[in-house]
């Protein structure tokens, strides 16, 4: 009989797990990557994967949600240490800028999971729009703030930044869409 595995060990399997399925997932996308090669870079079996998550689609579920609070997390320390709101609105696009000049930058993760998966798995549409509606939340709550009514032309703008730098693999959006927004703010 085999020996439980313990709640603590479950947890790092899931951690170790959802990281390959991650860093997979994102620079090759969903489809491409099968379950073997998440298992060898896991360097877990299939049965324990599957024991963690029944299905693909509940790993990436389970990826996007978990990706959605260290992205907006990172996003807020970053942006929150600005007193001016003005400057944190700003600074949005500072800490995009950053993102789109890192290694390896493939765009947003919930945009590129929609692209494959949106219209055939309700699961991964849902945690795309509750990623959306988070990041939407999150940049109006900085927008208004500032007294400037312009909370979804500032959404727009940093979610126009996202997708143009990952198409085109140039951080130069997040410079484009700052003056805009600076624009914006007056």
């Amino acid at each position: 009989m085999p020996t439980p595995i313990s709640a603590e060990q479950r947890r790092q399997d899931r951690d170790v797990l959802l990281d390959a399925a991650e860093s997979l997932f994102y620079e090759r996308g969903v489809r491409a990557v099968g379950m073997d090669e998440i298992r060898s870079a896991a360097g877990l079996p299939l049965k324990r994967i599957y024991s963690l998550f029944a299905t693909k689609e509940e790993l990436v579920v389970a990826m996007l949600r978990r990706r959605d609070r260290r992205w907006r997390g990172s996003l807020a320390d970053y942006v929150e240490r600005f007193d001016d709101p003005r400057a944190r609105v700003l600074a949005v696009f500072d800490w995009l800028g950053r993102w789109f000049a890192e290694p390896g930058f493939r765009g947003c993760a919930w945009i590129n999971a929609h692209g494959e998966l949106g219209s055939s798995s309700p699961a991964v549409l849902d945690e795309v729009r509750s990623h959306k509606r988070a990041f939407h939340d999150q940049i109006a709550a900085w927008v208004r703030e500032t007294g400037s009514p312009a909370v979804e032309p500032v959404f727009l703008l940093a979610e126009g930044a996202v997708v143009t730098a990952g198409i085109t693999g140039d951080p130069a959006p997040a410079e484009e869409a700052r003056a805009a927004a600076e624009a914006l703010l007056g």
